[in-house]
């Protein structure tokens, strides 16, 4: 952003989703001395909203509402209980409440890393995490007791604060309501080093790692990029009903502060009452991994068609591939308004598919968003033709810091290796096949399973379906396949060969099929293949 014109696209840009809208300059004023008090960190937002429009609804969940303003002071008073324990790293494992936020945005005013847990760990990976880490304080929600307890064993020095109370009885007075309430009034001291948000990825083929993202990581062409492609309207509610522990939610909550948008959010996803949070509050954004699209329309008609969601200018997804069929359909009865964002925690936001691109192609991931290359290349890194599948490497401003291991992802010509296989079409939009480890290669010939997938999807009596390679000692590798069926199938798994091999090469059918009730699937809604294959 350095070019008259692209500082005045930026304006504009800012000027067409009223971040900068008509205001007194002495608000501006007050904005730009909160972010400065409160420190250019990537929840720097928070404290601006505040300014902006103070009596407004900050955040909306089970408790009730709270205005930007007393969200902004509950921040602060918290940050002066946790400013008294002096931490390096601040664990916070909580569901989408006003309890991670407070979290989140108090340590990160106190210059305190943020590391934020994956609400499914069991007490073995959220150990290890957190001793990597160096965790010194530890936020979580009273259901997580157990599994914090079973973590921190080895731990004992590690403060334990619980955010969300389910029984008081048990809570203790270590409480984020308790820290808040006797500190409300005051502020932190400023803090005297730069806080890193530590997000860990997704963990499904190994150990998630931490990716370390400082704040204002892509600076104002980031923010320009998702406003282009997205629209984002200041002030304007959105529903986050993505986990906001996860990079993608994580995200969304960000830019909802940075435009003082209304955050509506629950502990649980529940279809229905996510359709409801929409109509009620009368949201224009909702922020969803691909999983909850297909909860909604698995809804029975009659339930669905209670909510208009006519208010919708976006539902924006990330997180896993999204079933076209799922995309069409929502877009039928709530209008076009899917916007399917192809992201990775390492490298941010790298394609935006808009509902155009979905109605010409419901799965694709989108083309590049501005300022971001895209190249497909093969293992001797050379550039592929359109159409041609190899690995997806990406080059933009937002790529990450690091893992907080020291080790980085591959790197070629100052393009990132996504670690994922696609391919671009004519009109340069992108395909995502699967991940690069998630090829199959199987009697020599190579596989990607999601071509597997979709055509056993295609099939009307099967719901859901997944595919990986298992060991073989004859192939190599040979396919195995998960399947959930509809309602009332009586498909056998030789039926369903006979539909793969009517679509499919022969070497691409399955050789062993498994019909499961469901699939196993983390918080983000991805399937956690591991659990496939130790089946």
């Amino acid at each position: 952003m350095s070019s008259a014109a692209d500082q005045f696209g930026l304006l504009a840009t800012l000027w067409r989703a009223r971040l900068i809208a008509p205001m007194r300059p002495d608000r501006y004023l007050r904005m730009g001395l909160a972010m400065r008090r409160a420190g250019l960190t990537a929840t720097v937002g928070f404290a601006a909203a505040a300014q902006r429009c103070p009596d407004r609804p900050g955040i909306i969940d089970e408790l009730g509402t709270l205005t930007w303003k007393q969200l902004d002071d509950r921040c602060d008073a918290l940050g002066v209980a946790l400013q008294k324990e002096k931490p390096k790293t601040v664990a916070v494992m909580c569901r989408n409440h006003r309890g991670f936020v407070e979290a989140l945005v108090a340590a990160n005013r106190i210059g305190a890393d943020v590391l934020l847990l994956n609400t499914s760990f069991a007490g073995p990976a959220m150990a290890e995490v957190v001793e990597r880490e160096g965790a010194d304080i530890v936020i979580y929600d009273q259901e997580f007791t157990e599994t914090v307890d079973r973590a921190l064993a080895d731990t004992p020095g590690a403060r334990r604060i619980v955010a969300w109370v389910d029984d008081p009885a048990q809570a203790g007075t270590a409480t984020v309501e308790a820290l808040i309430d006797a500190h409300l009034g005051q502020r932190p001291q400023p803090a005297t080093r730069k806080s890193d948000v530590i997000l860990l990825t997704s963990g499904t083929t190994g150990s998630p790692k931490g990716a370390k993202r400082s704040a204002g990581s892509g600076g104002s062409g980031d923010l320009k990029a998702v406003l282009d492609r997205t629209p984002w309207r200041a002030e304007e509610p959105i529903v986050i009903a993505a986990p906001m522990f996860h990079a993608w939610g994580f995200s969304q909550l960000l830019f909802a502060a940075l435009l003082a948008c209304p955050i509506v959010t629950r502990r649980k996803f529940d279809p229905a009452a996510t359709l409801a949070l929409v109509d009620k509050y009368r949201a224009t954004g909702l922020a969803v991994v691909p999983v909850m699209f297909d909860r909604i329309m698995d809804l029975p008609d009659e339930v669905r068609n209670r909510y208009s969601g006519r208010s919708l200018r976006f539902a924006t997804a990330s997180g896993s591939r999204m079933r076209p069929d799922v995309v069409t359909a929502f877009m039928d009865q709530f209008g076009d308004v899917i916007y399917n964002n192809y992201n990775a925690t390492e490298a941010g936001m790298i394609a935006t598919a808009t509902p155009e691109d979905l109605r010409a192609a419901p799965d694709t991931a989108g083309k590049a968003a501005d300022g971001t290359e895209l190249r497909i290349l093969d293992a001797e890194h050379r550039e592929l033709p359109t159409g041609e599948v190899g690995q997806i490497f990406v080059r933009s401003g937002t790529l990450f810091d690091g893992y907080t291991s020291g080790s980085t992802k591959d790197f070629h010509d100052g393009f990132m290796a996504s670690g994922d296989l696609g391919y671009l079409d004519d009109a340069g939009r992108l395909f995502v096949v699967g991940r690069d480890d998630e090829m199959i290669v199987s009697g020599g010939e190579n596989v990607y399973p999601i071509e597997v997938e979709k055509t056993l999807m295609s099939h009307p009596e099967v719901a859901e379906a997944t595919v990986l390679g298992v060991e073989d000692s004859e192939y190599g590798q040979r396919l195995a396949a998960f399947v959930v069926l509809t309602d009332g199938s009586g498909l056998t798994p030789e039926d369903l060969k006979q539909h793969v091999r009517a679509n499919l090469a022969n070497y691409k059918v399955p050789r062993d099929i498994t019909i499961l009730p469901e699939l196993p699937r983390g918080s983000t809604g991805k399937i956690l293949r591991n659990e496939l294959r130790g089946s």
